[in-house]
């Protein structure tokens, strides 16, 4: 019997309740409310089970891109994570917009700082809320479907940033425009959100409120007739349990190399939080497979080890991706911030821990867990202190894995380490006792065996492919055409064309198109390899 894609449904919907700031299944509750609502649809609009089908894959996926734009919007508003919390309370109809908005901003202190946010979040939603809702939608789009998503799930996720009267975004579609699961699935979040803040009541008035105008009229007035009821589901001792005893049939199974691929896309939700990680998990994952094969270990115990490559990491999705992308060592952060980053590996362990078919991975994540952790801590540079010894071997080889990767990536204030520099790091890791000296022979028996070059996919030239990196790092085009030595408008062009051959239109976009082809992050030497 396989895992059930459901399950790993609800490990993402964890996930993303982290990078988004809000509780813990919160998007569990949001399915569960959701599910209630089509039940009380007429049968004559439920399409045969197809709705509810739809809706219960849409909710759980909701926020499968919300770490598509992290690094921007902490460029633009400090810490991407508690932005994006404030925005899912606001209601951006002109009439309630400036009373929501005195308390914006509170994550920074200040009342001036709070106000420079607030003003900023005012004159950047018209004009670069559209672009930024299409991030979002764009890798939605490109996450779900590997996922197991339906195409009328994968079509609802393009609504969750419209509203009813038209005034959303990115398109601006309104009413019956938007699909069915999506008004659902809008009214379900406003509730849960409204009921988490102040009770029942409160999510009464406001999904009352918010009718007509936010949300769906109809659908909001099937809760607002029925909240009492509706919100009791969601006092279930184990959330997780009911969602997935709530699954319509057919129960959706994979094994093997489906469940790894549904584990990379986990992956890859979280390296997108940090224009250095993009790729890190999949490479660690396929590091540490070639490794374990070095050594003979089972293809079963080689299944499990790249699955968990996928998901060491998820825990990140916590910390703001400025605190992720600077350069500072340790000695120049605060408490609270210090705290933020070492809790990634705890957060990595409790997302696993939920889910009956994750579990038995969380053992082989959590040295490498916790080294992710302690790198990000230390500024991306050497890490310090010892690792947990007591471990299984094949997650000895993952930390190998994850030290070699990390290393031999950028990172911010450093380039990556040439190789033979990255080896002489890990020997010293053996000889002071941090790292196992059987795991790291294996990873560095794996990685010296050179990868075949392969030409790109849909037919990128060498130097679009090195472009397309360099876009993936969030370099603007200035940037990358100084690191290239071409000129500004040479770039333009290279990405156009890459935007065309890619089909997609963002960086976070062709940034996942290109993990999912292994072509980011890039293994030493491969360029100069593919330009001979």
């Amino acid at each position: 019997m396989g895992v059930r894609i459901a399950e790993v449904m609800a490990a993402l919907s964890l996930t993303t309740d982290l990078a988004t700031g809000l509780p813990f299944e919160k998007g569990l509750r949001v399915c569960i409310v959701a599910d209630e609502l089509v039940k009380r649809l007429p049968d004559r609009v439920t399409d045969d089970g197809r709705l509810r089908a739809t809706t219960y894959q849409a909710t759980l996926l909701r926020s499968i891109g919300c770490t598509s734009r992290a690094p921007e919007n902490a460029a633009e508003f400090v810490d991407d994570v508690a932005f994006q919390c404030a925005v899912k309370h606001l209601d951006l109809d002109a009439d309630h917009l400036a009373e929501q908005l005195t308390g914006f901003g509170d994550w920074q202190g200040s009342p001036e700082s709070q106000q420079s946010l607030a003003d900023r979040f005012v004159d950047l939603v018209t004009t670069d809320g559209p672009h930024a809702a299409r991030y979002s939608c764009e890798v939605s789009r490109a996450l779900a479907p590997p996922m197991g998503a339906c195409a009328d799930a994968v079509a609802a996720l393009d609504d969750v940033y419209e509203r009813w009267d038209g005034h959303g975004l990115p398109d601006g579609r309104s009413a019956h425009r938007l699909s069915f699961a999506g008004r659902i699935m809008h009214v379900a979040e406003q509730a849960v959100l409204a009921h988490v803040a102040g009770g029942t009541d409160h999510a009464i008035a406001e999904v009352r409120r918010r009718g007509g105008g936010h949300l769906d009229p109809d659908v909001a007035r099937i809760f607002v007739d029925d909240a009492p009821s509706i919100l009791a589901s969601t006092a279930e001792t184990d959330l997780l349990a009911a969602v997935l005893e709530r699954e319509p049939a057919p129960q959706s199974t994979v094994d093997g190399a489906g469940f790894t691929s549904l584990c990379g896309v986990l992956g890859m939700v979280a390296d997108l939080k940090s224009v250095y990680l993009t790729g890190h998990s999949s490479r660690v994952a396929r590091v540490a497979a070639a490794a374990a094969r070095r050594v003979g270990l089972t293809d079963a115990q080689i299944g499990d080890l790249e699955a968990a490559g996928h998901l060491h990491g998820l825990g990140c999705v916590v910390v703001p991706s400025s605190l992720l992308d600077r350069p500072q060592p340790s000695g120049q952060l605060g408490t609270a911030d210090r705290e933020r980053l070492r809790l990634q590996s705890y957060w990595t362990s409790r997302i696993l821990e939920r889910c009956p078919s994750l579990r038995t991975l969380e053992p082989l994540t959590r040295p490498a867990g916790a080294l992710h952790a302690a790198f990000a801590e230390a500024g991306w540079g050497t890490w310090r202190g010892s690792t947990d010894a007591s471990g299984p071997f094949a997650a000895r080889i993952l930390e190998a894995a994850e030290v070699w990767c990390t290393l031999t990536e950028d990172r911010p204030g450093r380039p990556a380490l040439p190789p033979a520099a990255a080896r002489s790091h890990l020997c010293a890791a053996v000889d002071d006792g941090r790292l196992e000296s059987d795991a790291v022979w294996a990873v560095l028996s794996a990685v010296d065996v050179a990868p075949v070059s392969q030409a790109a996919p849909n037919g990128l030239t060498a130097r679009e492919l090195e472009v397309l990196r360099h876009a993936a790092k969030g370099m603007s085009n200035r940037e990358i055409a100084v690191a290239l030595v071409i000129s500004e408008r040479t770039v333009g062009h290279h990405l156009a064309h890459v935007f065309d051959k890619t089909g997609y239109r963002t960086r976070a976009g062709v940034a996942v198109w290109a993990v999912q082809r292994g072509l980011i992050p890039a293994e030493p030497g491969d360029l100069e390899r593919a330009l001979s």
